[in-house]
């Protein structure tokens, strides 16, 4: 028989939980922002690590770890309430966004590779000429401009306004 009391009585004081979920996640979220943005793949790097730390502090309320469902419920609740905190901070103040968001930034300046950039991403010219052949362009010189987003997504504005830029989606396996 389940022992419901302990369930649902914290094993760990309220407020540590809350400040072990605040400074883990945003130690967490500066790493990330300090590693680049290339490798966050179609999510923000909020994103990933809402939903690393999210899975993480569920996790252990689920398995038992903590003891108590409630230590568990407050440490997400922590996480989710910074994120969006600083959702919601971001928007209110744009200058605060430029810390905590990040930006898109110039890959490619009129067919010219931004190496600086690159060398910062650990992108190579084979990786950025790989992710132009994906938006159906073959030479830098088609490119006006094409930015690293805040995704890790590539994005081109290419010098032939008439051509239509959309990333060509891989053929679907029978």
């Amino acid at each position: 028989m389940p022992d419901w009391g302990a369930m649902f009585t914290p094993t760990v004081p309220l407020l540590e939980i809350f400040i072990r979920g605040t400074v883990t996640f945003l130690s967490v979220l500066l790493l990330m922002r300090l590693t680049g943005q290339r490798e966050a793949g179609g999510l923000g790097i909020t994103d990933v690590l809402l939903v690393v730390l999210v899975a993480q502090a569920a996790a252990s309320g689920l398995v038992g770890e903590t003891s108590s469902i409630v230590d568990g419920i407050l440490l997400v609740a922590t996480i989710v309430g910074w994120s969006v905190a600083l959702d919601a901070a971001s928007y209110r103040w744009p200058h605060l966004a430029r810390l905590i968001k990040p930006h898109p930034r110039i890959l490619i300046n009129n067919g010219r590779l931004n190496r600086r950039l690159m060398h910062r991403e650990f992108m190579t010219r084979q990786e950025v000429l790989s992710q132009l052949r994906l938006h159906g362009i073959e030479e830098l010189s088609e490119v006006q401009r094409a930015y690293l987003e805040p995704n890790g997504m590539i994005s081109v504005v290419r010098r032939n306004q008439d051509a239509v830029d959309e990333p060509v989606k891989p053929p679907m396996e029978p």
